[in-house]
């Protein structure tokens, strides 16, 4: 690890308070991202009784088709997506989780606004729903899902505020499709799309936060396609599909992942750092000619951190940008 990466890696310690860190491989990205904690954040937050299933609001009008939240079937190229990333009740893991969603959304939108760059933007709340542990838990998984009825919270807010919503999982030493599965009754709503985070997908033995997962094309399409096979089965507008990476490692065979009907799938390029740091990763990692593309952009640990006129004349412009 080189003296500027580890600077960047101190950093984030202090910033986010957490008590792993994520480690750094000498051939791969210079901008590792910070380990979440265990507890799951979201135990402070008093829970809420589960719903049994979707609100009834959350499905079209009989003899409707599901559109988007601000019209239409196809997410891109009409619109570019900006969401603030985070999971509730905490600010630790990103900006999403410094308030309510009420008082998040504003911030938001003023946020999102100079990024339209001649598209609609559509804004998006990325909530982690799945957070990697620095312990097994009960499962022995190292994964916790936050309470159903804080996931409800955000869904049925981003509704009546036309907003859309991305569910990150990070699963620990589980698997993606079972999580995946457990969300189902928020992924059958039409703004609901789903995030696989592969930093935090751990091969057995290993421990989340000191090391850095990775998931294989199998796994990926096993959870594409029963993404897919909601959309069709209950007519819905296209979905998000997100894949985050700043190593080419956590997604070691991307080649063979595959596209999917009603799928709007993005390879979301991660990692924090300096301009030619974030630049090196994205220029190495980005595949346009497989993925619609997403960039992030962190708030504390980004040095100079690039503005909307920058990201804009970017080769390749990314559709999906997310703060953390």
């Amino acid at each position: 690890m080189d003296k500027e990466v580890d600077v960047l890696v101190r950093r984030a310690v202090t910033v986010l308070a957490v008590a792993a860190l994520t480690a750094c491989g000498t051939d791969e990205s210079p901008t590792p991202q910070a380990a979440p904690t265990s507890p799951s954040p979201s135990a402070s937050a008093p829970a809420l009784p589960a719903p049994a299933g979707p609100s009834p609001s959350a499905s079209a009008a009989p003899g409707s088709t599901p559109e988007l939240p601000l019209g239409g079937t196809r997410i891109f190229p009409t619109y570019r997506v900006v969401a603030y990333y985070g999971t509730a009740g905490t600010a630790t893991l990103g900006v999403l989780g410094e308030g309510t969603p009420d008082k998040m959304l504003p911030k938001l939108r003023a946020a999102a606004k100079p990024f339209a760059g001649g598209r609609k933007v559509q804004v998006a709340y990325e909530l982690i729903a799945s957070v990697a542990q620095a312990g097994p838990g009960r499962d022995g998984d190292y994964s916790q899902m936050i309470p159903m009825a804080r996931i409800q919270q955000y869904v049925d807010q981003a509704r009546r505020n036309k907003v859309l919503v991305i569910l990150d999982l990070q699963p620990g030493r589980g698997d993606f499709l079972p999580q995946a599965r457990q969300l189902e009754r928020f992924l059958v709503q039409p703004h609901v799309g789903l995030a696989l985070d592969p930093e935090w997908r751990m091969p057995q033995g290993k421990v989340p936060g000191r090391t850095i997962g990775k998931v294989g094309s199998g796994e990926v399409n096993r959870v594409s396609d029963y993404v897919a096979g909601l959309v069709k089965r209950h007519n819905l507008p296209e979905k998000l599909f997100v894949l985050h990476q700043f190593r080419s490692s956590m997604l070691p065979d991307v080649a063979r992942i595959k596209k999917q009907p009603g799928l709007a799938m993005v390879q979301h390029v991660d990692g924090f750092g300096t301009r030619s740091e974030k630049d090196a990763t994205w220029n190495r990692l980005r595949r346009p000619q497989q993925f619609h593309l997403g960039y992030k952009l962190f708030y504390d640990e980004d040095i100079k951190r690039y503005g909307a006129k920058d990201l804009l004349k970017f080769k390749n412009v990314p559709e999906l940008i997310s703060f953390q």
